[in-house]
């Protein structure tokens, strides 16, 4: 039976030790800044972007990982006798997927599968993928069985500030400072079945009144909730808010672990400091 290697791109936020227990490699997306080219989580950080952002008013550009180094990083592997699944970032907001499908064309032996995700959500399919590889399962078992998972994968984040959408792109100015003065906060929310983004509820008021809202709506919309784990993942929000996250999900005596993750910079970059979500799977 062939080995197996699990690995996912950097945008799946999950490190340290919960990381290292799923074996899983991760492979960096790029961040262009000032012409010169970073790679994710490795050479660069979210607050390096942020003291950019703060000095110049601009963002780096956000670049996919290209087909040539998908067969790089594989092949070494594979000629020891590895099969590779690997968890890509959603094909609605990179062509990263579409450039490992290309990869696994070109030398076989790897199996990518959309997360239709970003960040931690990506993450629950690395900690699904690694539980099912230490119980045997093939590398295309695993895949489709993740493949299978994907819908019950939800993803979602407040925004405190919308400068980063705005510099983005993402919203007009005018936009923003109206919604600066109205002290509106939209909650931003990954489409499950495809990837895409969608504007959820905006909220209205401070941050701490607004992230406890936000906990209760996105828990009270499912039945069938796993229990096992949730993620409160952010992009360098203040500590309090986190605890203050954290404190209510520990209160509601529903989850078995709650991780708590920073965002890698491609993430970062889109979205701001004084973002945080909560991640977390259904049945």
């Amino acid at each position: 039976m062939a080995k197996i290697l699990l690995t996912a791109d950097s945008t799946c936020d999950i490190s340290g030790d919960l990381l290292e227990s799923t074996k899983a490699q991760l492979m960096p997306l790029h961040i262009i800044l000032n012409d010169k080219s970073y790679d994710d989580g490795i050479d660069i950080t979210p607050d390096e972007i942020y003291s950019h952002f703060n000095r110049t008013g601009k963002l780096p550009k956000t670049a996919s990982i290209n087909t040539q180094e998908y067969i790089d990083k594989f092949m070494p592997y594979i000629e020891q006798g590895y099969e590779i699944v690997h968890i890509n970032i959603g094909s609605a907001i990179s062509s990263s997927y579409q450039n490992c499908v290309a990869a696994a064309e070109k030398v076989g032996h790897i199996y990518p599968v959309d997360s239709c995700n970003l960040s931690s959500g990506s993450g629950h399919l690395v900690l699904e993928g690694a539980s099912l590889a230490s119980q045997g399962f093939t590398a295309k078992e695993i895949s489709e069985e993740l493949k299978r998972l994907v819908p019950e994968c939800h993803s979602s984040f407040v925004i405190d500030k919308l400068d980063y959408l705005r510099a983005g792109g993402r919203c007009s100015t005018l936009a923003m400072l109206g919604a600066n003065l109205l002290q509106l906060k939209p909650s931003i929310e990954v489409n499950n079945n495809d990837g895409s983004m969608t504007v959820g509820k905006k909220y209205r008021g401070k941050l701490e009144k607004v992230l406890i809202n936000y906990v209760h709506d996105q828990l009270e919309r499912y039945s069938n909730i796993r229990n096992n784990r949730i993620f409160i993942t952010h992009a360098g929000i203040g500590q309090k808010y986190i605890e203050l996250v954290k404190e209510e999900l520990e209160r509601l005596h529903y989850f078995k672990k709650i991780y708590i993750e920073r965002a890698s910079c491609t993430i970062s970059s889109h979205c701001g400091p004084g973002t945080l979500g909560i991640l977390f799977m259904t049945e």
